[in-house]
């Protein structure tokens, strides 16, 4: 994917009041792919700047992006990025070493300076942001616990539901692309799963894998709650090829040598199948897309291992080795909060207490 990132920040005062906005572009088709803006408090143009710039560039991230032309017009963020000014302020020393380790994430990154006149739609985003925020009204904070991590904005918050018990679960066999039903201790967890999920305020969507298992574990929760169930093709399971049905050590057998690198390198691919590289960029795509529509809303993703392990492996922001140090229960559940300007919380990881 190929995107061209536009970024601007401002502040009413240098310093003063100051906001961010960052817009996300599909290269070849001009079409908006994403938006960010956030409020930072009292700041210099300078940090707005590369605030939006960071926003930016995670939002690409998310995207899967592996191509990014970042146009902004400010001279000395584009100069100090592109390596040709030194970062001397120590204000924005920490922050400029953020967007490069961002930056080093794609496969190319261009910086390029562009007037004002063309990065009207990030400059309009940084306003909004300083428009909605500049003068808070205190009575309205109430009982907002503050984010010690330093998120602005409103999180969406992702309940993240594993599907209940299926016969090749019981089996301990590899299930990914199979569409195999829920057993029946399999429906009973996910009714015992939907009945906890119900006392739940204000779940503004639930959307799942569109396959069996995942399907009728979110029904279950969507029949308590009369909230229609939705299917994202980005929440489906690993593809694992030839694999598929097999036990541990039957693939072990079959294929020792990819199986022993596929334990420990997230870029190899079963045989036919799908690495777990590809499954962290699907899932991020999926995500973004999900959190477009969404945002600032509580929803129940219903899927299963491998993209649940990755969700909560992206809002943890921590390296592929999670995916093989972590385990999810059928039907555990783990919460992970996304913020508007990039930050995110894990808030409960695998919690089965329903089924107990």
């Amino acid at each position: 994917m190929k995107v061209i990132v536009e970024a601007d920040g401002g502040s009413r005062g240098n310093p003063g009041p100051a906001g961010y906005g960052a817009v996300v572009r599909d290269k070849l088709s001009g079409e908006t792919l994403a938006e960010r803006k956030g409020f930072i408090g009292v700041a210099t143009n300078n940090v707005a700047e590369y605030q939006g710039l960071i926003a930016g560039l995670r939002a690409a991230q998310e995207l899967g992006a592996e191509t990014v032309d970042v146009r902004m017009d400010s001279k000395l963020v584009v100069e100090q990025m592109s390596g040709r000014w030194k970062i001397k302020h120590p204000s924005m020393q920490p922050l400029a070493l953020e967007a490069q380790q961002l930056a080093r994430t794609f496969g190319r990154i261009t910086y390029e300076w562009i007037p004002r006149e063309r990065n009207r739609q990030a400059d309009r985003l940084a306003n909004e942001a300083m428009d909605g925020n500049e003068k808070p009204d205190a009575s309205k904070e109430g009982d907002k616990q503050p984010h010690w991590s330093g998120a602005t904005g409103d999180p969406t918050r992702l309940i993240l539901l594993r599907h209940g018990q299926t016969r090749l679960s019981v089996e301990r066999r590899y299930s990914g692309r199979g569409d195999h039903p829920l057993t029946e201790l399999g429906l009973e967890q996910a009714a015992k799963a939907a009945e906890r999920l119900s006392k739940v305020d204000g779940i503004a969507a639930i959307i799942s894998s569109p396959l069996q298992r995942a399907v009728q574990t979110a029904q279950a929760l969507g029949q308590r709650t009369g909230v229609e169930v939705v299917t994202h093709q980005g929440l489906i399971e690993t593809d694992f090829g030839t694999w598929e049905g097999l036990t541990f050590a039957e693939a072990a057998q079959q294929d020792p040598e990819i199986h022993r690198r596929w334990l420990g390198d997230t870029s190899v691919q079963p045989p036919g199948g799908e690495s777990f590289d590809e499954v962290n960029a699907r899932v991020r795509k999926a995500r973004s897309e999900i959190i477009a529509k969404f945002g600032g809303k509580t929803l129940v993703l219903v899927s299963h291992v491998t993209p649940i392990k990755t969700v909560l492996r992206q809002a943890l922001d921590v390296g592929p080795q999670f995916l093989f140090r972590m385990h999810l229960d059928l039907t555990g559940v783990s919460i992970a909060e996304f913020y508007p300007d990039g930050h995110a919380s894990v808030k409960l990881v695998n919690d089965t207490s329903h089924l107990s």
